[in-house]
């Protein structure tokens, strides 16, 4: 039997537990409790991320024919209403959107010139057609709303230029083989310069690798992996899907693996194609990310932006509902509930839900004492008590059934790679 799929085939449940229901004398037991069998599911919800890649073109057009980047292959100019589109979409689901940004047409001093095969301008960059008020506008918009919308690394130019043409992509070929270190390094600070120019913050802490060319560990003439110059930046997590990554048979887990500490996660499929806009979302997320491009989420005329959110939050909305699937609030929540998901066991003995932690605090990266969630379904009114650990938030509703989300953390003082519990 599956673990997250576990089913309690009896709980004891003391009377107070079960305030309300009424009970036949013939099940009292000896202990002065009521065994009450086959009531009860809990399980470790699977968090889903939202990821948008191509944030950050002013241009939409696919210029992929004159040797210029796909951009969002859209028949419109992009406007800072586009990221209000990002920010409306993740307030309305209580959610932070990671927006996977090109900077290059955000380049206010052209110090491009300077990294010749980000662009397809080469030394000759000139961006000067894309500096304007809408600059500060948009970067009003991301500035106001960081509840709402994470900047996520993608790319400077999201292909790599050499004498006028590109390959894909800007990060590694197409097979995964990364860049040379110098041209990696020189990318990330170029990218982190224009963040400066336009007040847009720190460096990202997640990554998502242009056109999906990736590799996980080291590749053929580098003695060191990208993932390993990332985390000197201060990333923590790569979003990819496997079905394209190199090296994806070295990861361990259905849904992520560990690369220099790093966790990679598997984007899986897209829902719609990378340049459908103003198109009605349909279709099932399988994983733990809900991928997408920014046209997917945007209209062709941007006042009317907000039906197409209006689409994505009907879609996406049952996935918080769900016993199985939770939004993840933010990057970091998401990171540390997919590694209990992934790794933490659950089952019950008596009255009591027991966490076995040892698979999850072998990894990596700790989640000791980290946040995570889980979902309880009960035909009874239940109550929860801990010493190892804390409760933070309990929220429940009745419907035919009772039905808790709890926020938990362990407390310092239990034992790490060791079991704790929940008392019902």
């Amino acid at each position: 039997m599956k673990r997250r799929d576990f089913i309690l085939k009896s709980a004891l449940l003391t009377s107070g537990i079960a305030a309300g229901a009424v009970l036949p004398k013939s099940l009292f037991s000896a202990k002065g409790t009521y065994s009450i069998s086959g009531d009860i599911t809990v399980k470790i919800p699977m968090p889903i991320q939202v990821v948008i890649d191509d944030v950050g073109w002013w241009s939409g057009e696919d210029g992929s024919s004159r040797q210029e980047p796909y951009r969002t292959g859209i028949k419109r100019n992009h406007v800072p209403a586009d990221y209000a589109a990002i920010a409306e979409l993740g307030s309305i689901l209580g959610i932070r959107p990671q927006a996977a940004m090109i900077l290059c047409e955000w380049d206010k001093f052209n110090i491009l010139r300077k990294l010749p095969n980000s662009t397809w301008m080469g030394e000759k960059w000139d961006n000067s057609k894309w500096v304007g008020p809408w600059l500060e506008e948009a970067a009003d918009i991301i500035n106001r709303n960081k509840k709402n919308l994470e900047i996520t690394l993608h790319g400077v130019g999201h292909e790599y230029w050499v004498d006028g043409k590109f390959s894909r992509a800007e990060w590694a070929s197409k097979d995964g083989t990364m860049r040379s270190k110098d041209q990696v390094e020189r990318h990330l600070d170029f990218y982190q310069e224009i963040l400066k120019q336009n007040n847009l913050g720190e460096f990202p802490s997640s990554f998502v690798p242009t056109a999906f060319c990736h590799a996980f560990g080291k590749t053929v003439g580098s003695n060191i992996s990208i993932a390993e110059l990332l985390k000197k930046r201060g990333i923590k997590y790569v979003n990819t899907p496997f079905s394209s990554m190199a090296n994806a048979g070295s990861v361990s887990n259905r849904y992520f693996g560990f690369d220099s500490g790093l966790i990679t996660v598997d984007r899986g499929e897209d829902l719609l194609d990378w340049n459908m806009i103003g198109v009605q979302p349909k279709g099932v997320i399988t994983g733990p990310v809900c991928g997408m491009h920014w046209p997917n989420l945007l209209n062709a005329d941007p006042k009317r932006n907000s039906e197409s959110v209006n689409e994505w939050v009907k879609l996406l909305k049952p996935y918080n509902e769900s016993a199985e699937t939770m939004l993840a609030t933010d990057s970091e929540q998401f990171r540390v509930q997919l590694a209990h998901f992934g790794c933490t066991a659950v089952k019950t003995e008596e009255n009591a839900i027991e966490f076995d932690f040892v698979n999850t605090d072998s990894l990596p990266v700790s989640y000791f004492e980290d946040e995570f969630f889980i979902k309880v379904k009960s035909a009874s009114r239940l109550t929860f008590q801990s010493n190892d650990m804390k409760i933070l938030t309990e929220s429940s509703f009745s419907d035919n059934s009772y039905s808790y989300q709890l926020k938990l953390k362990r407390l310092s003082a239990a034992k790490k790679g060791g079991i704790v519990a929940i008392n019902i």
